[in-house]
């Protein structure tokens, strides 16, 4: 979609659906039934009966596709035999691109690739109705034919219902109608001048990766500008995530650094890629996951550069087409990032400040007669702040005029344009029910960012509805909920709120409602000084020295409701009992029982836990907890995950309402006491490493249970039939034969990991709902035909299954498969054919073979094959050689660690990345009859010293358009301007002047790298490699991707040559006179964080013809321009303008002195 259409407001529509059709084929039996279909769902269809059929469309159609939400192509074998049908289809793709239209399409008894294609009958049918038609309209007819048969549709073919087929269309159609354009920022002041200033900087329409910042004092409105753009574009990415305070997300009081990094990006990354807690172990896993993919992502509130760095280090990190917005208060973080697009939000006009104003205030757009004096002079206190504005206007409202004038003086006289002050107005707002402000305060010490649900349980209380309250803190604008159901406060009303508190008592902190500090909850805790007054404590003890807590540490603090110790997840624990304490006495009004590492052995004998809704003890010294049967009605949660001397759990009967049991890692605990077989609200069991508990009883059944983890139950032989609700199921490494019968009904079920159960040797049969399948180093011997019955499967790995010899093609049939594993599985017998031609999927699959049998891949070619992007993972075999048809559909192929690999077959014009790195056997690439100006074409041939002459030309010459890599000392002869060194000039002929045969050149370059530089041994791990070309007024700086080199486990061994290509044209003031200087640098890359300038050993450029190709973020170099005059016109040398440069790194600057300025190479 366009960026035009992208950005532009919601329209409106006057049909829901608009059908174009081969009326002879269709209208009668399909039709009839859709639209009848249509017709009880409530969709409003245009419906042309009324419409006489001509050869091309009349403008009454033309209306009603431009009106329609949805443009519905029913493919048939008889439509390209009408022009009406061709020409309502170039106009319904022409609204998809301009208008936002959605495209749906049904193949109608039609193979795809037939429309595709325009072969078979349909060609044929398509042929006879160009007759006469001129070469232009046959063109685009041909484009839109093609386009749309990739829109992934309905095939009639592959339903042996048809009114279930139709009956699902409709279902479909239903819920795309549903999810409409967001209208929630419609009304916004200013919104629409926001989104048109961002959008000149985004650039929609680029294929580059751009990072645009927004910058702004807090409060002016940064995060609700960037949610209006998220909420208006993010649809046309195929990832986009909206990451809410980054710098409440990012821990960076951490002394390991590189952690807080690496639980940002999980966290990063789980939202993005939806997958709840993904754990990760290197940065690097973003750009392996991202790089191929077109992502929206908003970074918002980021207050250090190494959030950027653990999210968005650099643009080659995403696909082509990406946009990352960032924003924050601190404008140093761009300059540091290289992020040179930024919008800095204004502060609203007087009459925009006014009208935001009286939205909060008087929900309308101005003041009511007889306010506009009043608000005015309100509107003037708040410096036309945005959060100042809705949160005074939301305390003010409903309020009578001589109220207003009553608060206006207190108003004038206590703010002075003090935003705490100011923010101060809105809490007092809240009168003098301290039922409203306790929930504030609470939510501002202790609770913000957590979930609304969670808030509302550890508050609830007889005297006060929670629900309401938030209600009311969010129509004041003192708190708001944000798209995930977290209560979330602005961080200078978080700061008011906690300073409130401070001043309850500041100089006796025991004597407050909240303890946050650290150290003044250690002053609290070692002095005994707490009293009635402490509601909640929240305490990190990574932030404090060893404490040793007597009897009496919490003895005053009756009325504790929350008491939260936490700590780095790496730290040991700090806080310990006196010598002879087994456990301290605990306050009978514990709502939350938060204590990570608790030193206590058992809970209190006198502690009675009625009132407590969460316990959190994980690494605990916990023994045990309770005798008895305590009363544990309140109770919704237990976490004791990681308390290795827990043996023994209380009669848990009285805890009726309980959701979530966590006791992975109780490596003590010998049995689940018999009441837990009564809990009718366990949604989660975690018992995971749980070695020495014995086997779930059978004829027990948990019906409520969602996600049952028994993974490393060492005494788990035989799996209970526990409960059909379950969605998660995780019993790795456990000794567990079969899954029991009743598996194959589960239909909640998704996820199964089976990983490491070695007594395993059947493919379990599981529902048809299942998604995702992880049977590692599992006994399977082979995949059955029936696999096919399980086709909403996305994900089968079966990595190191060394027992698998079998593999039905009938894996070809699931149509959802995204990933398929089968690293390690060295004894499959031969992998059938159909897996690397034959799928019936539209989307990306990857397919993972490393390290299989050598003589496995399959050496014949289906009958049938299909058309599918395919990523294959050949890696670390043995083979001398491998099959054509092997890699038909691949547009990106891993051949690292193949040592024994000799030749390549030919490639197919589909592919697009090639790596080949510690091939040392290759020598010869098949000729291929592939363009060779293939818009990404990225080689990498890291020491593969044997290849041949001619695999040399095919790289060098045809082949590289993107860029390569391979073994070499010396910049080849087919670079006619070569030099030693990093710099080179070369003379033009004018009278032979290149630009005057083509109006505009491009040039590809060599630059001969060695694999470390002279100071130490250690090999470099990537290169950033860069050029400065000098034109007539203005030097032309391309900048190639980060190249890495050390992905396998050999780095780079020799020198190499690396051949880039430039692909911008030259022209316009970037067209020199007489001369040309290219000036070549190169960062080498160590370990992090080591960075330092290599050393370029030869050099050479190669004038081309342009190139049509279109550019590619991950192949090609981004482009800037620096002026070559100063400020009195003189002329600069390339080392003066790269100080101009913002983008250019500053070690550049220092490294190009050393440019010969006397070398002179010419023709």
């Amino acid at each position: 979609m366009s960026s035009s259409s992208s950005l532009c407001p919601p329209r409106q529509w006057k049909y829901d659906v608009f059908p174009s059709f081969s009326g002879q084929d269709v209208r009668r039996n399909f039709l009839s039934h859709l639209l009848g279909e249509f017709n009880r769902k409530g969709i409003n269809t245009f419906v042309d009966d009324q419409i006489r059929r001509s050869d091309s469309i009349g403008p009454e159609l033309v209306r009603a596709i431009r009106a329609s939400r949805i443009g519905m192509v029913i493919l048939t074998k008889n439509y390209a035999s009408s022009s009406w049908c061709l020409d309502e289809l170039l106009e319904i793709m022409e609204c998809r691109e301009t208008a936002g239209q959605r495209v749906m399409t049904i193949f109608y008894d039609m193979n795809p690739s037939h429309v595709r294609k325009q072969s078979g009958d349909f060609g044929e049918a398509f042929e006879r109705t160009c007759v006469g038609k001129t070469e232009e309209h046959k063109r685009r007819w041909r484009e839109a034919l093609t386009n749309v048969a990739n829109i992934l549709g309905e095939d009639s073919q592959k339903w042996d219902s048809e009114a279930a087929m139709i009956l699902k269309i409709a279902t479909d159609v239903t819920n795309m109608l549903n999810f409409t354009p967001s209208r929630d920022f419609d009304h916004l002041v200013g919104m629409e001048a926001h989104i048109a200033k961002m959008s000149s900087l985004l650039c929609m329409e680029s294929n580059e990766v751009r990072v645009v910042g927004m910058w702004g004092p807090a409060g002016i409105g940064k995060t609700t500008i960037a949610r209006a753009l998220y909420n208006r574009v993010s649809s046309d990415f195929q990832l986009s995530v909206f990451m809410e305070n980054v710098k409440g997300s990012y821990s960076g009081n951490e002394l390991d650094g590189y952690s807080s990094k690496l639980r940002l990006q999980e966290q990063f990354l789980s939202k993005l890629l939806t997958l709840k807690d993904m754990r990760i172990n290197h940065l690097g896993v973003a750009e392996e996951r991202l790089n191929s993919k077109k992502v929206f992502i908003v970074l918002d509130d980021v207050d250090k550069l190494e959030q950027l760095e653990a999210l968005a280090n650099e643009p080659r990190c995403f696909g082509a087409g990406s946009r990352i917005i960032v924003t924050t208060e601190h404008k140093e973080l761009f300059k540091g990032h290289g992020v040179n697009y930024i919008y800095e939000v204004d502060f609203p006009s007087g009459d925009e400040a006014l009208q935001i104003f009286s939205q909060s205030a008087f929900k309308q757009d101005y003041p009511p007669e007889g306010f506009m004096e009043l608000a005015v002079e309100v509107t003037n206190v708040t410096n036309h702040l945005p959060l100042g504005l809705c949160v005074l206007g939301s305390s003010l409202r409903g309020k009578r005029k001589s109220e207003w004038t009553d608060e206006l003086p207190s108003l004038k006289a206590n703010l002075h344009g003090d935003i705490e002050k100011m923010l101060r107005v809105g809490y007092d707002s809240l009168g003098d029910d301290d039922k409203y402000k306790s929930i504030f305060l609470h939510i501002a010490c202790l609770f913000d960012g957590e979930g609304e649900d969670r808030v509302i349980q550890l508050l609830d209380n007889r005297n006060c509805d929670i629900k309401y309250g938030l209600r009311v803190l969010v129509e004041r604008a003192l708190v708001y909920i944000s798209s995930d159901k977290r209560v979330m406060m602005h961080h200078l009303l978080r700061k008011m709120g906690r300073e409130i508190v401070r001043r309850q008592s500041a100089h006796e902190p025991g004597k407050r409602q909240f303890l946050i500090d650290a150290q003044e909850i250690y002053d609290v805790l070692a002095d005994e000084t707490g009293t009635g007054s402490l509601l909640g404590i929240s305490f990190n003890m990574s932030e404090t020295s060893e404490l040793y807590l007597g009897e009496r540490a919490f003895r005053g603090m009756h009325n504790l409701q929350i008491l939260r110790f936490y700590k780095k997840w790496s730290d040991k624990t700090r806080l310990h009992l006196l010598e002879g304490l087994d456990c301290l006495p605990l306050p009978r009004k514990l709502k939350l029982l938060h204590w990570e590492a608790c030193p206590m052995k058992q809970m209190p004998f006198q502690f009675r836990p009625e009132c407590l809704v969460e316990i959190n003890m994980k690494e605990s010294k916990l023994r045990k907890l309770w005798e008895g049967v305590p009363m544990l009605r309140s109770l919704k949660k237990m976490d004791l995950s990681y308390s290795i001397s827990l043996d023994e759990l209380p009669d848990l009967s009285e805890a009726i309402f309980l959701n979530h049991l966590d006791l992975r890692n109780c490596e003590s605990l010998v049995r689940l006491p018999f009441s837990i077989w009564k809990l009718g609200w366990l949604k989660f069991l975690h018992l995971h490493s749980c070695r020495n508990l014995e086997p779930l009883p059978a004829n027990y059944a948990l019906f409520s249970l969602s996600h049952l983890d028994t993974g490393s139950c060492s005494k788990f032989v035989d799996f209970p039939e526990i409960s059909s609700s379950i969605e998660r199921l995780n019993v790795s490494f456990t000794p567990i034969a079969a899954m029991p019968p009743s598996v194959e009904n589960w239909g909640c079920l998704r996820k199964v990991e089976m990983i490491g159960c070695e007594n395993i040797t059947e493919f379990p049969r599981f529902s048809y709902t299942v998604t995702k399948l992880h049977l590692e180093c599992t006994g399977i011997k082979e995949i059955p035909p029936w696999i096919s019955d399980l086709y909403g499967l996305k994900v089968l790995s079966m990595a190191f299954c060394t027992e698998l010899l079998e593999i039905s093609p009938n894996i070809c049939e699931l149509g959802e498969l995204k990933s398929l594993n089968f690293k390690g599985c060295y004894n499959v017998r031969e992998f059938p054919a159909e897996i690397f031609q034959s799928f019936c999927i539209w989307h990306e699959l990857e397919l993972t073979l490393v390290g299989i049998g050598e003589n496995s891949l399959p050496t014949y070619t289906p009958e049938e094959t299909e058309d599918f992007p395919l990523r294959l993972y050949l890696s670390e075999n043995d083979f001398v050689s491998f099959p054509d048809s092997v890699v038909k559909q691949v547009q990106y192929l891993c051949l690292r660690d193949c040592r024994e690999l000799e030749s390549l077959p030919d490639l197919p014009d589909s592919l697009s990345e090639l790596h080949a790195d510690n091939c040392v056997s290759l020598e010869s690439l098949s000729q291929s009859s592939r363009s060779p100006h293939d818009p990404k074409l990225i080689l990498s041939f890291i020491n593969c010293s044997d290849l041949d002459e001619e695999a040399y030309e095919l790289v060098i010459q045809q082949w590289a358009c993107g860029y390569a890599v391979l073994p070499g000392s010396e910049v080849p002869d087919c670079f006619i301007h070569r030099a030693s060194g990093s710099s080179l000039i070369f003379h033009l002929n004018p009278y032979l002047n290149p630009w005057n045969l083509y109006g505009s050149l491009r040039f590809k370059a060599c630059v001969v790298l060695s694999p470390g530089d002279e100071l130490d041994d250690v090999p470099f791990c990537s290169f950033q490699i860069s050029c400065y070309v000098r034109g007539r007024h203005s030097t032309t700086v391309y900048e190639w991707p980060e190249i890495y080199v050390d992905r396998s486990n050999d780095p780079l061994l020799e020198d190499h040559l690396f051949i880039l290509n430039s692909y911008f044209t030259l022209e316009g003031d970037n067209i020199p006179e007489s001369e040309m200087l290219f000036d070549f640098r190169c960062l080498g890359m160590k370990v992090y964080p080591d960075t330092v300038s290599s050393n370029i050993l030869e050099c050479g450029v190669q004038l081309l013809e342009p190139c049509s190709c279109k550019y590619d973020g991950i192949a090609h170099p981004k482009v800037s321009t620096i002026p070559l005059k100063d400020d009195e016109g003189n002329n600069k040398s390339i080392a003066e303008t790269g100080k101009t440069n913002k983008r250019a790194r500053s070690s550049d600057a220092e490294e190009v002195e050393k440019t010969s300025k006397n070398l002179r190479v010419s023709n």
